[in-house]
């Protein structure tokens, strides 16, 4: 997934912030890549006005512990941590270009 930015360096102090290691780029790079779990998620400098939206999903082992680094972060989810009716844990956060960022958790199903 690719999403595009601004500002790079505003884009690697959050992802950063949320745990995402940088495995390719860096502040001055015009593409910086973050591992996100077995893929990864690029971030492409796009200076300037853009009209680019992206939504990304990850699938975190811990959603509370995500939301809780992101706050600790000074970062501002959209809501707490749910469980919503199609069987998922999650919350979003809205990244500095405005791309929507779910974190998300399938919940154990009682069978």
């Amino acid at each position: 997934m690719t999403l595009a930015t601004r500002n790079m360096q505003a884009s690697i102090a959050f992802y950063t912030a949320l745990g995402f290691e940088i495995a390719h780029g860096g502040p001055e790079a015009r593409l910086t890549s973050f591992h996100a779990g077995d893929s990864f998620l690029n971030i492409i400098a796009r200076p300037g006005v853009f009209r680019w939206w992206g939504r990304a999903i990850f699938h975190v082992n811990d959603v509370d512990a995500v939301h809780a680094r992101a706050l600790a972060a000074g970062l501002q989810p959209e809501f707490a941590p749910r469980d919503a009716d199609w069987g998922e844990r999650y919350f979003h956060l809205i990244d500095p270009d405005g791309h929507e960022l779910s974190f998300a958790k399938p919940l154990a199903r009682n069978e």
